[in-house]
């Protein structure tokens, strides 16, 4: 029997509310496929529906409002409501002047994943700054982290580096929601924009997604489960080296290969390392699209043997460290900087360091950002 929901998000709060938060206006909803109501009614629909709101259009983030686009999207028409379709991922990532035209408020529902270059993050904070700079009052939706809001992990991206795929300067792996990011923006960038965060009900910090009894909905492509999106911000910081991530086969980033990669070597290495709550089984794979699509890749499978102890930013690390030793001419290493974003760690990652040492670096702003965090948290 399927478990009832312990859980309400956002919407679900909005709707028993009766829309109180949101008064009376224009709205537009910058959403995708995962802006659901506990009971799966699109977060679109609702508020198309409102006899006290009126829906002017609507803004989406990397692959679209369908979540189905794995490049660039471009605008459109919504079938089933007629409204336009602005994309935030195509020609631009800020809403623009034009398109906000006779819209009051702005209201954000996108589930993310908790992790610093998933790009839902990065659309949040544009879209606040279009709502700073425009004056439209801004609303976020809230929803739960998937992997849970204690563990923080990684070093802070580094200031003068920023780019879509690290907005802000946060640890790869944050431990907040999108409501207690948009209050953390907001602070440390001083926008002056009217903020409204409708909290998720039934939600603790230490919950993973299971806990929740909220269905899964894959919020990308290739984000297919929360074994996946649980070590997706150590996996997939190495995604940009010349190394599979498992796009083209049923389980990305739950294996990681390629063709010069010697599948035994490569366990061997990371299993001698004790990491807790993680095994690597020796495995190859042949890609079906991405990445040495169609070529044999040795690799290794990822076993999550205990996921509260599991620490996914450091088995990244400790990968490309295992890869820089083993493989120091075939491995494209300086392309661990695109998602990484901290050259003190990636200039330890070229060195050798090993991941005591580099974790003693970024360990001090990492309890900053602890405390930096704290007053924006809304959860137990």
């Amino acid at each position: 029997m399927e478990m009832a929901s312990s859980v309400l998000c956002g919407v679900d709060v909005l709707v028993r509310d009766k829309f109180s938060a949101l008064g009376r206006g224009t709205i537009g909803l910058i959403t995708n496929h995962t802006g659901l109501t506990v009971e799966g009614v699109a977060t679109a629909d609702i508020l198309a529906e409102s006899p006290t709101v009126q829906l002017k259009a609507f803004f989406g983030p990397e692959h679209g409002i369908r979540g189905a686009v794995d490049e660039k999207v471009p605008d459109g028409k919504d079938p089933k409501t007629g409204l336009p379709v602005y994309s935030l991922y195509g020609e631009r990532y800020e809403p623009t002047a034009e398109q906000l035209a006779g819209i009051e408020t702005l209201v954000y529902d996108i589930q993310d994943i908790g992790c610093r270059f998933y790009t839902f993050l990065s659309t949040l904070g544009h879209c606040l700054t279009a709502a700073a700079k425009h004056g439209k009052r801004f609303v976020v939706l809230d929803r739960p982290n998937p992997i849970g809001g204690v563990a923080m992990e990684g070093p802070i991206a580094d200031k003068d580096k920023l780019a879509f795929v690290a907005w802000h300067p946060i640890p790869v792996r944050h431990g907040m929601t999108m409501g207690e990011l948009a209050k953390l923006i907001v602070a440390e960038k001083n926008l002056k924009v009217d903020l409204t965060v409708i909290p998720c009900e039934g939600w603790k910090r230490g919950e993973y997604w299971d806990a929740t009894g909220l269905t899964w909905v894959n919020p990308s492509p290739n984000m297919r489960s929360l074994t996946q999106a649980t070590l997706y911000p150590g996996i997939g910081l190495i995604e940009f080296t010349n190394i599979s991530v498992g796009r083209g086969t049923d389980t990305p980033f739950e294996w990681i290969g390629a063709p010069y990669l010697d599948p035994r070597r490569l366990a061997s290495a990371l299993n001698e390392k004790n990491l807790p709550g993680i095994r690597f089984i020796p495995v190859h794979f042949t890609p079906k699209a991405s990445k040495f699509a169609g070529e044999l890749c040795g690799g290794v499978n990822f076993l999550v043997t205990d996921r509260l102890k599991l620490q996914p930013v450091r088995v990244g690390i400790e990968l490309a460290l295992t890869l820089r030793k083993l493989y120091p001419s075939a491995w494209q290493a300086e392309k661990l900087m695109t998602l990484l974003v901290n050259r003190q760690a990636m200039d330890g990652v070229l060195a050798g360091e090993d991941y005591a040492s580099l974790a003693r670096h970024w360990s001090p702003s990492l309890r900053t950002f602890a405390n930096r965090r704290k007053s924006h948290l809304l959860y137990p």
